[in-house]
């Protein structure tokens, strides 16, 4: 299965230990933003569709934001990231 193989996938790389795994379906890579700060990786996304109906403009919006602290042991700027 896709969850299989991606968890496969990040337990391949020894030396990198998986802090946080998130479904960010439906959000294009540039509406999310990751920070690191204060010990504490900040993961922040928004997503704003705009549709026209007939009764005028309707609009969807969705976000996450979520987090986590950095294990001891662990520098910011340790930290990395992919979508």
């Amino acid at each position: 299965s896709m969850q299989r193989r991606l968890n496969r996938m990040l337990n391949s790389s020894h030396d990198h230990k998986l802090l946080a795994l998130m479904d960010m379906k439906g959000f294009d890579p540039k509406e999310v933003t990751v920070t690191v700060k204060d010990r504490k990786v900040k993961v922040l996304a928004e997503h704003e569709e705009e549709h026209a109906t007939a009764r005028g403009k309707e609009y969807n919006y969705r976000n996450i934001t979520r987090e986590i602290s950095l294990p001891p042991g662990v520098s910011e700027d340790e930290v990395t990231y992919s979508l």
